[in-house]
């Protein structure tokens, strides 16, 4: 697969692995490197042209790796430095490139620097790597602020000793001290350790979060502050700068890809300007509902907000944070405005998956690159009905259940079979370690291969299309005059997307020839929540 400029970040088509759910290799119900290696065919006959991997470092597993040991050794749970080099390697004989996470607002409570700091007295320079604060009240009996966790509860936790260290996610995550020279000499020695093993690429997870305002102030917490004391803020631009340095040093520039929640657009795109970020996760797009008004109107601010700074955009359905797209559009609320994860027994999932296939022809056509998260391709909805003793998130755990956490999304892959482990295993008497529901027999790769109606089979069509066409990827789009609820627009000279979000047919442009639809046609027209790719000239 020969890549179409060395600039491929701007219009790969882009796998997201979580390690712990795609494959399992040894038989223990885990995921691991050793299930990946043997399904890169599968990945390369797929379509796509870079894998991102969520963490793969030595880790406690507070955070479902989000809590990294040792940003230079891999987790025995999912192998060996030397297996993912091998790994590395081999999908690089295949045309793929390598994506790995970096974490850098927090390092696991076990972590070399978090240990040696509490074995260190206040004031110290070990602690000085933290965020490490005398409490409030009489007895320093208060945290030092009223910051809350993203996981729920308190965002401080106390020592024995007195003092509170911060965590912005869980307490197994102190929070670094993005002011200290060391801890940025530190993560551009990380990027060049991986960098130096043929990584392609960094994926920065919650990227705009790592600076915070030294004096900690306190804010309303009902209301998003501009500026906020711990989101956005300026000097995290200082931080990435040094990043891009690092990664333009090599012959081939490496990329540097942003987990940025910020909802606005130039604030976002000061992220990705020429000196800091090449991309960033594009979260207005994912969270959209299903709407042709909604849709339109975030695909032009995004590709506004991204001209203005020479970027491409990216697109995706889904991740391992959110509720699965299946899922999502076929609630009555089909955004996520309600939250990026909430309890709604109402789900139409035969709609939901009508949708999504359409969802997928919109996605890949769009200018830039596009991000798939593992399962996507087999129509996989949320998990919602994992029993409490079985949850692993701990968010589910810190809100007492009041957020659903992102178990659902996270389950075992199913690859044949007919009742659990569905292939993901080797070893049919051994669960993984999340449950997988009944229904996933009908949705593995397996029932799905040979059956040229699937999603499976439309995710490869549709890729290979998109990799052989040259309009797609990167580039301009024109949007087509059409009635209301229907979007669209063409690629180059003699290509066009439409996908009909009304509630009736809809007439599709004049065209040479029908290359790929979402569900078939019905007297030339265009069902509802359908999609079609067409040659014009």
């Amino acid at each position: 697969m020969t890549p179409r400029t060395t600039e491929w970040w701007r219009h790969a088509a882009i796998y997201q692995v979580y390690p712990r759910s795609f494959a399992d290799g040894n038989g223990d119900g885990t995921g691991d490197l050793a299930g990946v290696r043997s399904r890169l065919g599968y990945l390369q006959r797929l379509g796509v042209e870079a894998i991102w991997f969520s963490p793969w470092y030595l880790t406690p597993m507070a955070d479902a790796g989000y809590d990294v040991t040792d940003f230079r050794r891999i987790d025995p749970r999912f192998g060996t430095l030397a297996e993912a080099e091998k790994l590395i390697g081999e999908a690089h004989e295949l045309g793929i490139r390598i994506i790995v996470d970096i974490v850098p607002n927090h390092v696991s409570n076990e972590h070399a620097w978090f240990e040696a700091a509490l074995q260190s007295p206040p004031g110290s320079p070990e602690r000085d790597l933290f965020w490490f604060r005398e409490g409030r009240g009489e007895h320093g009996e208060l945290p030092p602020n009223e910051w809350q966790s993203i996981f729920g509860g308190p965002a401080w936790t106390r020592l024995p000793d007195g003092q509170w260290y911060l965590h912005l996610f869980a307490p197994e995550q102190p929070d670094l001290n993005w002011r200290s020279p060391l801890v940025r000499a530190e993560y551009e020695d990380v990027l060049r350790f991986w960098f130096d093993r043929g990584v392609d690429g960094i994926r920065v997870d919650s990227a705009a979060m790592c600076s915070k305002d030294p004096a900690l102030p306190d804010y309303d917490h009902s209301v998003f502050p501009h500026p906020h004391p711990y989101v956005d803020l300026d000097e995290n631009h200082d931080i990435y700068r040094g990043w891009r340095a690092v990664a333009d040093s090599y012959a081939e520039p490496r990329a540097l890809i942003g987990e940025v929640w910020l909802a606005d657009p130039v604030r976002f795109a000061h992220y990705l300007r020429p000196d800091e970020l090449h991309t960033a996760f594009n979260f207005d797009f994912l969270g959209c509902r299903w709407d042709a008004d909604a849709l339109r109107a975030c695909i032009d601010q995004t590709l506004a907000a991204h001209a203005d700074v020479g970027a491409p955009s990216t697109w995706v359905l889904s991740n391992h944070d959110v509720t699965r797209h299946v899922t999502r559009y076929g609630r009555p609320d089909t955004s996520t405005a309600g939250g990026i994860r909430q309890y709604n027994p109402v789900v139409d999932e035969d709609l939901g998956r009508h949708r999504a296939r359409a969802a997928a022809l919109l996605t890949m056509a769009l200018p830039g690159a596009v991000y798939i998260y593992q399962g996507d391709e087999l129509g996989l909805p949320e998990a919602e009905g994992i029993p409490a003793d079985r949850r692993d998130d701990p968010i589910y755990h810190r809100t007492n259940g009041e957020d659903p956490g992102r178990d659902g999304c996270r389950v075992p892959l199913p690859w044949s079979g007919g009742q659990e482990p569905y292939g993901f295993s080797p070893d049919t008497t051994v669960a993984p370690w999340l449950p997988q529901p009944a229904s996933w027999a009908q949705l593995s790769v397996a029932a799905q291969e040979n059956d040229p109606d699937s999603m499976l089979n439309l995710y490869r069509k549709a890729l290979a299309l998109r990799a052989a066409e040259p309009a797609l990827g990167d580039g301009p789009v024109q949007w087509l005059d059409f009635p209301p609820g229907v979007l669209a627009f063409t690629r180059g000279d003699d290509f066009a997307c439409v996908v009909n979000l009304s509630a009736t047919p809809a007439e599709l442009p004049e065209h040479v020839r029908v290359l790929i639809t979402s569900h078939p046609l019905s007297d030339g027209l265009l069902p509802p929540d359908s999609g079609a790719w067409l040659r014009t000239v």
